[in-house]
């Protein structure tokens, strides 16, 4: 096993690799206000679920639907598809019903993650400004509409750091190519070792993880020191390079994960129960149920930052321009149960109080109809949830009006989201820090005022 001291005598590896690889396996660092939560796992929608057909009921909408709205509601909202004056309302084709003892409504939607209710926050007054997939994936993830800055997931693996050294801090696992690209999960002018580090979906989620049939390990221990030597000498005439720097430390983090990630990855080892429980083996199931459980089995060993996306941007997403009913059933059908089993096992084995586990997407949908069955964009109101790292469930933060046009209680917007996830695990926002182009950089900007910690946790 590579150790430190293996790796500068064996290697003469020099102080600029030492600190990068020093920066990638820190362990944890120490919060700036106490919590007990050690991992993160957000599930992200991708597409921009429809807050009116899942976590908001609107019985009025319903009652309305086909009718035009008051003009004097939807004044000053614009959308690129629709005009909001002119087309009718749509109530939603999917029943609410109460469940729990806190009778939280939840949509026929997500038959699954009711049972849940009474662990669930839901957040129903999210509002944005932009309209469109990628700026709003960016802004949701990083703080900014435009492409370039750091994620939540490297900024909490930059103030927090990992507990496992044998395995990413940041693990990103997606259905395929987004609308948002990597930078939506890049370390922006974070030293790049704080990038998400992508796994594959499928049964082998780390490509060529085992030392190829006849490569003895001396002969592996030999090839890296040859390499890292040549890296040396060119980091020697490029230092204060992050990219270069991240991928020398990413050759000690690779033959460790020789190691761990085996183990870590293999799902076989899971009881039949387990693997029923996120309904992997089954369609359309098993793909985000393996994502869902091996998240669960990453927790476990300590990686602090997992984020999944269900959907792709070749049309199998949440977007619901054209075929609302049909496109948001099929990707419930998929995300519902493996979303369910995550939470139940999370439970089940203690793990749920040290886990932060976030429901989100990018925007909401118009309460009004374009054209015979869709839903356009709409980021003046939106919906997620929380649970999990001590949050009090059963609750609702927030509201909008009857239509579901508008935030007119408790508004939250991105920044005031991402500064309360901070201080969840830890974290002050306006501690969180980098200096960048001479200015103390943060996730919330100048902004993060109305963090709502407390009403999560009390």
């Amino acid at each position: 096993m590579l150790n430190r001291r293996n790796f500068l005598t064996k290697t003469g590896a020099g102080f600029g690799a030492l600190a990068a690889a020093s920066l990638l396996h820190a362990g944890a660092k120490p919060p700036h206000v106490p919590s007990k939560i050690k991992t993160v796992i957000y599930l992200f929608m991708h597409g921009g679920v429809s807050h009116v057909d899942t976590w908001d009921p609107k019985p009025e909408l319903s009652k309305r639907s086909g009718q035009t709205i008051p003009a004097s509601f939807v004044k000053g909202l614009k959308t690129s598809r629709i005009d909001f004056t002119k087309a009718i309302m749509r109530g939603s084709p999917w029943a609410f019903q109460r469940h729990g003892q806190s009778g939280t409504e939840i949509s026929a939607l997500f038959p699954n993650i009711a049972k849940h209710a009474d662990s669930l926050a839901v957040i129903r007054s999210c509002y944005g400004d932009a309209f469109d997939h990628a700026p709003a994936m960016y802004l949701r993830s990083t703080g900014s509409q435009f492409p370039g800055r750091p994620s939540l997931g490297s900024w909490s693996l930059y103030g927090l750091g990992s507990e496992n050294d044998n395995l990413p801090g940041f693990v990103v696992m997606s259905d395929g190519a987004m609308k948002c690209g990597p930078q939506g999960y890049g370390a922006g002018f974070l030293p790049a070792i704080y990038q998400g580090t992508v796994f594959r979906g499928g049964p082998f989620p780390i490509l060529d993880l085992a030392t190829p049939a006849g490569i003895a390990e001396k002969t592996q221990r030999g090839t890296l020191d040859f390499i890292n030597k040549l890296d040396q000498q060119h980091l020697a005439a490029r230092p204060g390079d992050s990219d270069l720097e991240a991928r020398l430390a990413s050759y000690e983090l690779a033959f460790r994960m020789q190691a761990a990630a085996p183990d870590a990855v293999d799902i076989t080892k899971e009881t039949d129960a387990t693997k029923k429980l996120y309904g992997i083996g089954e369609k359309p199931t098993d793909d985000f149920g393996r994502k869902c459980l091996l998240a669960r089995r990453l927790a476990e060993r300590g990686v602090r930052f997992i984020q999944l996306y269900s959907g792709t941007h070749q049309g199998d997403d949440w977007d619901a321009h054209n075929d609302l009913t049909g496109g948001h059933t099929k990707m419930a059908a998929k995300s519902d149960l493996p979303i369910s089993g995550l939470l139940t096992d999370l439970k089940a084995r203690g793990l749920l109080d040290q886990t932060l586990v976030i429901w989100g997407t990018e925007f909401g949908r118009t309460p009004l109809a374009e054209g015979a069955n869709g839903r356009d964009h709409h980021p003046y109101a939106f919906s997620m949830w929380m649970a999990g790292g001590g949050i009090k469930g059963g609750k609702v933060y927030g509201s909008t009006d009857e239509f579901g046009l508008r935030p007119v209680d408790n508004p939250v917007d991105t920044h005031d989201v991402n500064a309360t996830i901070l201080r969840l695990i830890g974290m002050d926002h306006l501690k969180l820090t980098y200096l960048y182009q001479s200015r103390d950089m943060r996730l919330t900007d100048v902004h993060g005022d109305r963090e709502f910690t407390k009403f999560l946790l009390s």
